[in-house]
């Protein structure tokens, strides 16, 4: 049976070791007694503790050189002072030092306990967050952004770079290509991974909105501001803003976010009062912001403040080596959610998806991956898990100019079908960008960027 805990008890008084023995034992702990500081510290360094009971005063070394002590060896070790000693100068001193907390001799057993279990609480959440942390760097971290070619390594060097610095980081690239995935490994591997990242949607908010969301407001401020609200900013104070498509932010909004940029204060809307916060700004775009400046749709002010450093992630079909390597971490991520055992895909089917021009770039690859295997009937991959518009016949010993000129077909024709679908699901929702995400399945930035891409006219429907 699991025990609730070791306690190493470090006390020179017998009956406190009785006492403390049978109360702690049978509330479910393990216990380690030592009379001495010297016995104390030599099982320090062979094992460790849950928590330690320390009494103040001992013979030879005195409570405080034990736990100054004890705190080299283990930083984190959990400490509770015993005293009947107590004074405020020796348990400010104690806890300055690390102890946790402090009891008086004679003590309660509840009040005992009592601190005992607050103490090991605490420590499980301090253990808890390390290992959320550390899960979520694992998670977005560099070995999530997969890639082995040499255009892939500069994307790699250049995070490592910009990562730890206080820099705004402009990303770009076409959509599908991993730019927020990139964002959140800038963030997690610099020093303000412990606070929050926060993304806006730049593209799926009227104006207004989108500003309220941004700096919050007062109550009043508008029709329906029942109650004053925080802003994105605020929440994400010590922390990171990823812009998602900075691109659709109207030119007045445009205006206050680089006022918040150059200042690192702005007001609530409706408000007076000047708020201060310390935000690093990652934003991304997959359009040309230099032409949007020539057509007077985006500040060429804002964009210098963006463009401090820029990391551009190449689209797949500039780096169809890791085509391998991405259909692998996909399979393994999706047979494992789907609960299915399959071990890999043919070898013609690698060689139409390294064949493939990917529109769509990785996220195309994943969608196309996660597909084939909810419908695959075997351990393996085959070309009767692609949809037919992958399976275009080849001729056989074409050359590399023919392959090339099928590939642009075949990007011509998934184009084509992209703009006939999203222009009839438009039809459907009445030009309801939002309605029309949710029937496909998309986020509303990504319609937004497709319905860019596609030279859709909205003004349609």
């Amino acid at each position: 049976m699991r025990t609730k805990g070791l306690i190493h008890v470090i006390d020179d008084e017998p009956i406190i070791h009785d006492v403390l023995s049978q109360l702690l034992t049978s509330e479910g702990y393990d216990i380690e007694i030592s009379s001495s500081g010297e016995e104390a510290l030599e099982k320090f360094e062979v094992r460790t503790f849950d928590l330690v009971l320390l009494d103040l005063l001992m013979p030879g070394m005195n409570g405080i050189e034990i736990l100054k002590a004890a705190k080299k060896i283990d930083p984190q070790a959990l400490i509770i002072i015993l005293t009947a000693y107590a004074s405020v100068e020796s348990a400010i001193e104690a806890m300055k030092i690390g102890a946790f907390d402090y009891i008086q001799k004679p003590f309660k057993h509840e009040e005992l306990l009592l601190t005992i279990a607050r103490a090991l609480e605490h420590k499980n959440l301090q253990e808890e967050n390390v290992r959320l942390r550390d899960e979520l760097k694992r998670k977005f971290s560099f070995a999530n952004i997969l890639g082995k070619s040499k255009v892939m390594e500069n994307v790699f060097d250049l995070i490592k770079a910009a990562a730890p610095t206080r820099s705004t980081i402009l990303v770009e690239g076409e959509s599908g290509t991993g730019k927020e995935l990139a964002a959140r490994a800038i963030h997690q591997n610099s020093n303000r991974s412990g606070f929050p990242f926060i993304v806006v949607n730049s593209g799926s908010l009227p104006p207004d909105l989108l500003e309220s969301h941004l700096f919050g407001h007062v109550k009043g401020a508008f029709t329906g501001a029942v109650s004053e609200k925080q802003g994105l900013f605020e929440a994400a104070d010590k922390g990171t803003i990823f812009f998602d498509e900075i691109s659709s932010i109207c030119l007045e909004t445009q205006a206050k976010l680089l006022r918040v940029m150059q200042d690192r204060e702005f007001m609530r809307l409706g408000g007076t009062k000047t708020i201060k916060v310390d935000v690093r700004i990652i934003a991304a775009t997959n359009s040309d912001l230099e032409e949007l400046i020539r057509q007077k749709a985006f500040r060429k002010d804002l964009f210098y403040r963006l463009n401090v450093i820029k990391i551009e992630l190449p689209p797949l079909r500039e780096r169809k080596e890791d085509i391998p390597l991405l259909v692998k971490h996909f399979l393994d991520l999706y047979t494992k959610e789907n609960g299915k055992e399959i071990d890999g895909v043919s070898e013609d089917v690698l060689e139409i998806l390294e064949r493939n021009a990917w529109p769509g770039n990785v996220r195309e690859l994943e969608n196309l991956i996660e597909r084939a295997v909810v419908f695959a009937k075997s351990k393996i991959i085959t070309r009767e898990n692609l949809p037919e518009i992958f399976l275009s016949p080849q001729k056989k010993g074409a050359d590399v100019s023919a392959a090339e000129d099928e590939a642009k077909n075949l990007r011509d024709q998934t184009l084509a079908f992209q703009k006939r679908l999203i222009e009839k699901t438009l039809r459907k929702t009445k030009g309801v960008q939002k309605n029309a995400a949710q029937m496909l399945d998309v986020k509303p930035t990504t319609l937004n960027e497709m319905i860019k891409r596609l030279g859709i006219d909205v003004s349609e429907f």
